[in-house]
């Protein structure tokens, strides 16, 4: 791979960090190659390589930040290229920091909302890494909230006021000046109050039930430009530390949900890093409830992308994150999501386990036990929802197709994407119990409302009945839900 050499004078920080590791020239080389290797890279770094290095020159692509990484592992705290003495030349882990400060997390989160109303396309590109996974999951269980949020805002000149403006009410903020505009969006001397925390609660709830009823498409990008020209002014500006807390816990919810939204359309890898910074701003927030939320939204990804190991992983990480006192409702939302990965992993046993504590937890649930209202939503119609899920990748059909029935009875119809996933699963449970009428006539129906909705998913889901439909094509249900999702405009081919 080429170098560049524009930099000739010797990295001492990368010497200094080898020391420090204890790697060989050679060592270092061959952890780089493997580390290329999770990402599907064919590197073929030598001792020579290094060798190069530590003269000057620096590494083209994404190697610095693999370089980065790999001290990153084996030293245990987080290295930037930086660091490290070497440029950041599209940095794969770009996102996936885990902050030291709640400063750094917000000029991070800010990067990535600034990036991704820039240049979205590229973003959308960005590849999932399990192997980002680790460290910030690792870090928010060791972690604990930071002493301290409260920002006092930069001193600004009030605004002049005009004489014809004597005597009337003033602004509750000056008008943003070019120099702030220009540092991304700082509005110095603005106070952050209740009622700012108020709206970012009220937008939040608006984008929760867009994105429930239309898919993560409808309305994302609109979300993430909320994020970037109101949240990010309220997070640089003026709190104390309660009302800085409540601000860093509503940013959490808008972040993750922008994540939520990304991971909806197929943006797997962005979604993966929205998802991690949400999870940094809950231990600024010191919400450990809020963020074991956002570790099981991250196991439910892993499960969709194929990565059982991880999910249960991070499944895990969040029960022992929320501690045994976690009110019921978010008790068994999380062992629910461990059955969820230990189905997709084919362990029938674990999965049952996992799935008769979210039971026995959701029975104790009480309305006044203290749920957060972000949990709510975890009811009997989600667990029965979760089971046939669980009962549909174990291959144990009956049951699947019983809890999607349930699911569906009791679900609320506003819960539209929720819903089709739930018709898809039933359709899939009745094709292989040999009802074929039946599973063509509940895909026709959610390949209806997926045509509604802007959802990579639910297109995914629909295509997926379809592909288990391959050995029944040339019966007429078949070809009858076929012709009706292709007119309807769903992929199914």
């Amino acid at each position: 791979m080429t170098e560049r050499t524009s930099q000739r004078t010797p990295n001492r920080r990368l010497a200094a960090l080898i020391a420090e590791a204890g790697f060989s020239n050679a060592g270092l080389a061959r952890r780089v190659d493997q580390l290329g290797v999770e990402h599907g890279l064919d590197l073929r770094y030598d001792k020579t390589s290094v060798t190069r290095w530590l003269r000057g020159q620096q590494p083209r692509g994404t190697t610095p930040a693999l370089i980065a990484e790999v001290f990153t592992r084996r030293l245990g705290r987080r290295l930037s290229a930086q660091d490290l003495g070497l440029d950041a030349c599209a940095p794969v882990y770009a996102g996936l920091e885990f902050a030291a400060t709640p400063q750094e997390a917000v000029d991070i989160v800010a990067g990535l909302w600034r990036k991704d109303t820039g240049n979205p396309a590229e973003l959308r590109r960005i590849a999932f890494t399990p192997a980002g996974l680790v460290v910030p999951s690792r870090d928010w269980l060791i972690g604990r909230p930071d002493d301290q949020v409260a920002r006092v805002p930069a001193a600004e000149p009030p605004p002049r006021v005009p004489p014809q403006s004597r005597g009337r009410a003033a602004p509750p903020y000056p008008p943003q000046t070019a120099a702030a505009r220009a540092r991304g969006g700082q509005e110095p001397g603005r106070r952050v109050g209740p009622g700012d925390i108020r709206a970012l609660r009220s937008v939040a709830e608006l984008f929760h039930s867009l994105d429930r009823s239309y898919g993560g498409g409808h309305a994302r990008q609109a979300l993430v430009r909320y994020l970037e020209h109101e949240a990010e002014p309220m997070l640089r500006g003026g709190y104390g530390e309660e009302t800085g807390r409540a601000l860093f816990a509503a940013v959490a919810d808008l972040t993750r949900l922008a994540g939520w939204t990304s991971y909806d359309i197929g943006a797997h890898g962005l979604a993966q890093r929205y998802f991690v910074q949400a999870l940094r701003l809950t231990q600024a927030a010191g919400d450990r409830l809020y963020g074991g939320y956002v570790l099981v939204t991250m196991s439910r990804q892993a499960v969709y992308l194929g990565h059982g190991r991880e999910a249960v992983q991070l499944a895990r990480v969040a029960q022992q994150g929320v501690g045994p006192a976690a009110p019921a409702a978010v008790q068994a939302m999380l062992h629910a999501a461990e059955a969820r990965a230990y189905a997709a992993l084919g362990d029938a046993r674990s999965c049952a386990a996992a799935l008769a504590r979210a039971e026995r937890a959701l029975e104790a649930s009480r309305p006044d036990d203290g749920t957060p209202a972000w949990a709510r939503f975890f009811d009997e119609a989600q667990l029965a929802d979760e089971c046939g899920h669980c009962h549909r990748d174990l291959q144990q059909y009956r049951a699947a197709a019983q809890h999607a029935e349930r699911s569906l009875a009791l679900r609320d119809e506003r819960d539209t994407r929720s819903r089709v996933f739930c018709r898809v699963v039933l359709a899939s449970a009745r094709l292989a119990l040999g009802d074929l009428e039946e599973a063509c006539g509940q895909a026709t129906e959610a390949a209806r409302q997926t045509a509604d909705m802007r959802s990579v998913r639910a297109v995914e889901y629909v295509r997926d009945f379809a592909r288990r439909l391959e050995p029944h094509r040339d019966q007429p249900a078949a070809r009858a839900f076929l012709e009706r999702a292709t007119a309807l405009g769903v992929p199914v081919g």
